[in-house]
């Protein structure tokens, strides 16, 4: 039975700062998760809400969510249909689908270490290396640093493939990013870009053709992720395949947009999806459709979800969380493989959690 949970809020340095259309971080916020069982058994999580300002919100949502299910049994799949219910009231979106997924990692990484297995196994799968791209870097700064950076990016854990951050005003910049990117690591290394919601459906024609003969990997959210039917008509004038982002609250989100039918990449976010509840349904919706599902950030709890998914397509790797974590996953030879401890694999560097804590 679920006996006690905490939750805090830390801000991390990060190794490269972002600069990209969702603004501008050199630290990112992390609210960490532990639930205790009636056995002792410790479950964990994180989730990171990109707005230090959100993490007190999210905090007193947990210890709301918190005190429903105390007492009651490790069962994630019950505490997560229980906590759509009570939160329905407020909205099942947003800061309340963040707050149920946290609780929801935590709670399965409980119940996989109750069972003294990986989570990967738990779920029916096996452990295995998945494909991997490198997310670390390649923002929207100067020109002239891409080249050596995506020489960094590549080397530093043998990557085969690595993201590039585009939608500048200036179409110019935009194709100089790419060229410097090709000039850096040659034709052999994939190379995604996201345009992280950065452009009109117009502008984003324009841009589209100009760089469809690039070579590139996937157009990544050129415009906003709910344009359903923008996007639709922008799969038609492009060959390069469209790849609609991070953003679904919920796998019924999901499947609106998958019913449209014209992307064939999607991708989730294990904060917005719905932790490991909400990707199993997502998941299931993905491989329905005939859609191939990436993950977004996560990559620790992503790997075991990725390796029971049908259309497992791409684990996004970043190190954001590395500041406060015991045994981070790290890449080998570009690709990230589960941990084989029993649950999650996440164990918290706590003289780094207790360095990098702030108030709520």
């Amino acid at each position: 039975m679920l006996r006690a949970v905490r939750s805090r809020a830390v801000v991390v340095p990060l190794r490269r700062p972002i600069v990209a259309g969702i603004g501008e971080f050199d630290r990112w916020p992390l609210v960490l998760v532990d639930v205790e069982t009636s056995d002792g058994v410790v479950g964990s999580s994180y989730i990171a809400p990109y707005r230090a300002a959100a993490m007190p919100a999210i905090v007193a949502e947990l210890r709301d969510l918190s005190d429903v299910w105390a007492g009651r049994p490790l069962a994630p799949a019950d505490a997560f249909a229980e906590f759509g219910k009570d939160l329905n009231v407020v909205g099942i979106a947003g800061l309340s689908m963040i707050t149920r997924s946290a609780l929801d990692m935590a709670l399965w990484d409980a119940l996989a270490k109750s069972a003294g297995l990986p989570l990967v196994s738990l779920l029916g799968g096996t452990i295995g290396p998945l494909a991997t791209y490198n997310s670390n870097g390649l923002w929207r700064h100067k020109v002239d640093t891409l080249a050596a950076e995506a020489r960094e990016l590549r080397d530093e854990g043998g990557f085969g493939a690595m993201k590039l951050r585009l939608g500048d005003p200036d179409l110019r910049k935009d194709l100089a990013a790419v060229e410097a990117v090709r000039d850096g690591v040659g034709t052999d290394v994939n190379v995604m870009v996201d345009f992280n919601q950065a452009l009109g459906y117009g502008d984003a024609v324009r841009r589209c053709h100009e760089l469809d003969e690039r070579g590139l990997y996937w157009f990544e959210e050129p415009i906003a992720y709910d344009n359903v039917e923008g996007y639709a008509r922008l799969a038609g004038k492009v060959r390069t395949p469209l790849q609609w982002g991070e953003n679904f609250y919920g796998p019924r989100d999901l499947f609106t947009y998958l019913r449209g039918g014209a992307v064939p990449y999607a991708m989730a976010d294990l904060m917005r999806i719905g932790g490991v509840s909400g990707w199993l349904q997502a998941s299931g919706l993905a491989a329905a459709a005939g859609t191939q599902l990436s993950s977004h950030l996560y990559p620790e709890i992503a790997a075991h979800l990725l390796r029971v998914t049908p259309t497992a397509h791409w684990l996004e790797w970043v190190d954001w969380a590395h500041p406060v974590l015991e045994d981070p996953c790290l890449p080998v030879e570009g690709t990230v493989t589960p941990s084989n401890r029993p649950g999650i694999g996440v164990t918290w560097d706590e003289k780094a959690v207790r360095k990098y804590t702030v108030a709520t």
